[in-house]
C-alpha cells in the first residue's frame, strides 16, 4: 500500500492571553521607564546583529519584583510547561520533578529597528510574548514580523517540478508571524530566527525567554 509519512517535524505552540490590555499597559510603562534609565538595564554584551533603533534589556527581567512581571512570568511558564508535558507525555507528578532555569528580556523596537538571525544556545525551549506590535505602515505588510528559517536549509539545494509545489508540512519556505498584543509563541530554541525591520509608528515591544530543564 502506498504511504506518505511525516518525519522530522518541528513543533510550535501558540497561546493568547484572554485579557491582555491591563497587563500590557503596565509592562509598556515599566519597560519604557527602564529604557530611559539607559545602560543600567541594557544588555552589556550583545552578540546578535541589531541597530540603534532596537533596545535590548538585561536577561533577568523574570527576577524583577513588580506584579506585572509576576503575572507575565506565570502566563509564559505555565503555558510552556503545558506544552512540554504534551510533547513529552509527562504527567503532573513528573513535571513537579523538573527544575526550570530561565532567561528573559525585553525588546523595544522603533522605526527601522531590526534583529538579526540567531538562535538561543543552552536552552531547549524559547518563547516570545507580544506587549505591543506598534502601528505598521499600511504599505509594509512584513514590518516587524518574527521570522523563522526552515531548519532543513539544504532542502533548497535543487528545485524542479518534483518538489517546487510541496505543501505543508513538507514545503521548504520560511515562516513569519505578525504578532498581536497578548500573543505567546513558543518554539525549540535551536531554530534560527530574526525580526524583520519595523516600519511604523510607536514601539514594537516584546518579551523573549529561554528555558532549560533539569530533573531533580
Amino acid at each position: 500500500m502506498h504511504q506518505i509519512i511525516t518525519r522530522f517535524a518541528t513543533p510550535f505552540a501558540f497561546e493568547q492571553h484572554p485579557n491582555p490590555a491591563a497587563l500590557n499597559a503596565a509592562l509598556r510603562k515599566l519597560f519604557l521607564a527602564r529604557e530611559q534609565e539607559g545602560q543600567k538595564h541594557a544588555n552589556p554584551n550583545p552578540y546578535t546583529v541589531r541597530n540603534k533603533d532596537l533596545f535590548e534589556s538585561h536577561f533577568n527581567i523574570f527576577d524583577w519584583p513588580e506584579p506585572e512581571i509576576a503575572e507575565l512570568r506565570e502566563f509564559c511558564l505555565s503555558n510552556l510547561m503545558r506544552t512540554v508535558a504534551q510533547m513529552n507525555k509527562y504527567d503532573m507528578a513528573f513535571l513537579k520533578r523538573i527544575n526550570v532555569a530561565t532567561d528573559a528580556w525585553f525588546h523595544i523596537t522603533r522605526r527601522n529597528g531590526y534583529f538579526g538571525v540567531h538562535n538561543h544556545p543552552m536552552a531547549s525551549w524559547s518563547g516570545v510574548y507580544c506587549v505591543a506590535p506598534g502601528e505598521h505602515d499600511a504599505n509594509q505588510p512584513d514590518s516587524g514580523k518574527l521570522s523563522f528559517v526552515h531548519p532543513n536549509m539544504g532542502g533548497h539545494m535543487y528545485i524542479d517540478a518534483g518538489n517546487a509545489q510541496f505543501q505543508q508540512p513538507y514545503m521548504m519556505a520560511n515562516v513569519a508571524y505578525s504578532l498581536i498584543p497578548g500573543q505567546l509563541v513558543m518554539f525549540p530554541s535551536h531554530l534560527m530566527h530574526y525580526v524583520m525591520p519595523f516600519y511604523g509608528e510607536g514601539e514594537r515591544i516584546t518579551v523573549a525567554f529561554n528555558c532549560a530543564f533539569q530533573m531533580r
